[in-house]
């Protein structure tokens, strides 16, 4: 069944993934992005390319209303290219910001376009040290210190966004260590928790069908997080890249 699916970090890592798969279903696609300069690569997709800040509440509120979505993707986040450790603790702090800020935007906005499902992406290294592995119900290193509580602190104000919103079914889809094309990570080598880019996008894919609400585990197989609520729930497939339907 065709939709119309507005996807928030349409010119990401994983938003570039995602969007010629969604347009390859038949979907109807709208691109939120900042940047004026990136509307020609979103055309060349045959996306639609809405050029908000998410910051701007009223226009992205306008914007999205005039969509008039099913389905919101929310894939914001704002690192520095390549997760350059000299720029890591302004890059942290953006992003916590996108993840409060931007995403009580972009839940606001989904709610006043009327859209019937929210799917957003989370962390899965996210979780107060204890027995492993940790499942979704697991509790957030929320008295973590430094720059690591001001990230989970953005991660916990995310999820309750999404989770808590009326009249909308939310997924949280907590992602593992991301590798792959426009990553800057080609191996997943030195990962705790790796998560092919390709396998994050698949991910959406599964959860916009199975429709099913809550948190899932999204990460490839390893010892730390357990991923089987997702594979129960959604068909999630943690060796290799899962392919959705």
């Amino acid at each position: 069944m065709t939709q119309t699916i507005f996807v928030a970090g349409a010119t990401g890592a994983i938003g570039t993934r995602l969007l010629p798969r969604l347009v390859a279903l038949g979907h109807r696609v709208f691109g939120l992005t900042r940047s004026v300069a990136k509307s020609p690569a979103l055309l060349s997709l045959g996306v639609t390319p809405v050029v908000v800040d998410v910051f701007h509440a009223e226009a992205l509120s306008a914007a999205m209303c005039a969509a008039k979505p099913d389905i919101v993707i929310h894939q914001l986040t704002d690192l520095p290219r390549g997760l350059d450790p000299s720029q890591m603790e302004e890059g942290v702090r953006r992003n916590a910001r996108i993840r409060a800020e931007g995403t009580a935007n972009v839940v606001a906005a989904a709610q006043a376009a009327g859209a019937g499902l929210l799917v957003a992406q989370s962390i899965a290294w996210a979780y107060a040290s204890g027995d492993e592995p940790y499942t979704e119900e697991s509790p957030l290193d929320l008295h973590a210190e430094g720059l690591r509580v001001v990230s989970v602190g953005g991660v916990a104000v995310l999820e309750k966004a999404v989770l808590q919103a009326p009249d909308m079914t939310g997924i949280v889809l907590r992602y593992g260590q991301l590798y792959g094309p426009g990553t800057g990570e080609q191996s997943p080598a030195d990962k705790k928790l790796p998560l092919h880019v390709d396998g994050a996008a698949n991910a959406v894919l599964l959860a916009i069908q199975a429709k099913k609400p809550g948190i899932f585990n999204i990460v490839e197989r390893n010892a730390t997080v357990d991923t089987g609520k997702a594979q129960r729930e959604l068909g999630w497939q943690p060796d290799g890249m899962p392919v959705a339907p």
